[in-house]
């Protein structure tokens, strides 16, 4: 039976008028330069980036060394318009790292608490200095965590998520105020993530997420179009973690009272009514 059944199919097959026709050469054509626009644009924008930046910091940099140090002087006749190529970025590259060495010394370190106490005597210059030199060291500290987690939370309402990335523990005045323990939060946009918001986010808020920050940056400037795959095992890929809940004893009285302080669960907060003539009409009412 399972013969005859295979003929028939066979026959039906070669009867059908639904044939799986091969693609012209206008759509063979559009493939491949499609498929050319996906392989070659990444390197291109990639070298031409790299390009300009070395092009940039060359043309800043070479014009300062002067001409018995500068190796583009020795070179032959015609090729002093080429150049070489990369060697002011390779100057700046020595340069950051004897500087580096200076200030590992005593006469370093005096010299850098010399300078910081002029600028720190300056209103404009000390906050502007102040602020990068933090920021610096909180990004490139060894020892820093900073902008090494992503992140899933709700936002900018519940059953929304979006992704972020941790940035350090709450401190200071703002973690005083709150009854959790919060988390600096960056929310990076799209499909610029060097812009975005800062939110104070309760840890027990926050799902961490396997995926590294260079995935997850990857997935914020596409706009989701690259997702990175799931490494997790199948059976935790099976049981979700998450769900939008919706705390209607809390979020929804602090919604509707305008409540702008935590409220107990159990006894539902009232607040007393601001406009006078509702508290003489409830005052009437009393009476």
């Amino acid at each position: 039976m399972n013969a005859k059944r295979d003929d028939s199919d066979n026959s039906e097959d070669q009867g059908s008028s639904h044939v799986i026709s091969k693609p012209g050469l206008f759509a063979r054509t559009r493939a491949y330069f499609l498929t050319g626009v996906l392989v070659s644009a990444p390197l291109a924008i990639t070298f031409g980036l790299a390009w300009w930046f070395i092009d940039f910091v060359d043309s800043k940099v070479i014009p300062l060394i002067p001409a018995h140090y500068n190796p583009e002087s020795y070179l032959p006749v015609g090729y002093e318009e080429y150049g070489i190529p990369g060697f002011g970025l390779l100057v700046v590259l020595v340069f950051i790292t004897i500087v580096g060495w200076f200030t590992t010394n005593f006469a370093g370190r005096a010299l850098i608490k010399l300078y910081e106490r002029i600028l720190g005597r300056i209103p404009a210059v000390r906050s502007i200095y102040s602020a990068i030199k933090q920021i610096l060291e909180t990004v490139l500290a060894n020892q820093s965590n900073a902008f090494r987690q992503a992140v899933l939370l709700e936002y900018p309402r519940r059953g929304m998520w979006a992704i972020g990335f941790i940035t350090g523990d709450t401190k200071g005045e703002v973690q005083h105020l709150t009854e959790d323990t919060v988390i600096n939060i960056f929310l990076p946009t799209t499909p610029n993530p060097t812009s975005g918001f800062l939110l104070f986010v309760p840890r027990r808020d926050l799902v961490i997420l396997d995926m590294t920050v260079e995935e997850a940056i990857k997935m914020v400037m596409s706009g989701g179009i690259v997702t990175p795959p799931d490494r997790r095992p199948v059976e935790e890929q099976k049981q979700p973690k998450v769900s939008a809940k919706t705390y209607e004893d809390v979020d929804t009285l602090r919604e509707k009272e305008n409540v702008p302080i935590l409220v107990s669960r159990d006894i539902p907060a009232r607040m007393e009514p601001t406009d006078p003539q509702e508290k003489d009409g409830k005052a009437h009412e009393d009476a």
